[in-house]
């Protein structure tokens, strides 16, 4: 009997060591897994146009794996990587590998600086998944066909859809404000690129920590399926991930992961992916 109950602590600890070691780690001292596109210090009134110069001739994007005015830098804390994300100029640190079928969590908190063109703004960032192309081809010239986690004050959670993107969601109507909110007991809808209706639904709940203090968030993809989670409480879940081609619906299931430079200053820890073979059973009755 001792023999047998030996065993199975001895499985049970292998088996929590083997989940708790699925994890690979995204974030290191040198930014060894990510590339950086940077696009234009945006000036207040910028409405999606190329910015020009004062002779009106288009300002050229910064570009890639430049990082001007070190937007992107690497600190520590208690000896663990901490990606700093000034906001200064627009842009994004992406994956250099593309992920399919995953969780991906990560902790997320506030700085304190902010900028043209959004000093009156709630800090604003975000977590772009499924990314696919090249940089620069959404409205504020940054950023990569994608889908949005949107990482924003007490707007954690929400969803846009970058450049030609759409989904389906289950959400209502938010009165007087045209928008809608994701609602799990509600009937879907298709938003985004080529479906009529605007690419953008807020979260089920502000799930935010106190401004300074760490959130973790977590996304869950697996085909054309994601959830995304603040603070251990589902806020969102989207089916149909795909974009619009030229009038045609096709899937938009994988990709690279970016993190936004939007204006705003903010920090990025514990950056960490696994694969998934599943959608997670206790996820499952959300779509």
């Amino acid at each position: 009997m001792k023999k047998a109950i030996y065993l199975i602590i001895c499985a049970v600890i292998f088996s929590s060591f083997h989940v708790e070691n699925d994890w690979k780690p995204l974030l290191d001292k040198k930014l060894t897994n990510w590339e950086i596109y940077q696009s234009y210090r945006l000036k207040p009134g910028y409405k999606g146009e190329m910015p020009k110069d004062e002779n009106g001739v288009d300002i050229q994007p910064i570009g890639y794996n430049k990082n001007v005015a070190n937007v992107f830098t690497v600190t520590e804390e208690k000896g663990e990587p901490v990606l700093r994300i000034s906001g200064e100029i627009y842009g994004c640190v992406f994956t250099r590998q593309d992920f399919k079928n995953y969780h991906l969590k990560l902790k997320m908190k506030w700085g304190t600086k902010k900028w043209d063109p959004r000093l009156n703004e709630p800090m604003d960032s975000g977590i772009l998944y499924n990314s696919q192309g090249e940089c620069g081809v959404d409205y504020w010239r940054a950023w990569m066909l994608s889908q949005e986690f949107q990482i924003m004050e007490h707007s954690l959670g929400d969803f846009w859809s970058i450049a030609n993107s759409c989904v389906t969601v289950k959400a209502t109507p938010v009165a007087g404000t045209g928008s809608l909110k994701y609602d799990r007991n509600a009937k879907a809808v298709s938003i985004g690129s080529g479906t009529g209706n605007p690419g953008y639904c807020q979260a089920g709940g502000d799930y935010e920590n106190p401004m300074g203090e760490w959130n973790t968030v977590e996304l869950i993809c697996f085909g054309d399926k994601s959830i995304s989670i603040v603070n251990g409480k589902v806020v969102m879940a989207l089916s149909g991930l795909g974009y619009n081609d030229n009038g045609v619906t096709k899937p938009l299931t994988h990709g690279k992961i970016q993190l936004q430079s939007e204006a705003a200053e903010v920090y990025y820890k514990e950056i960490q992916i696994r694969n998934l073979d599943a959608m997670p059973e206790e996820f499952a009755g959300y779509f």
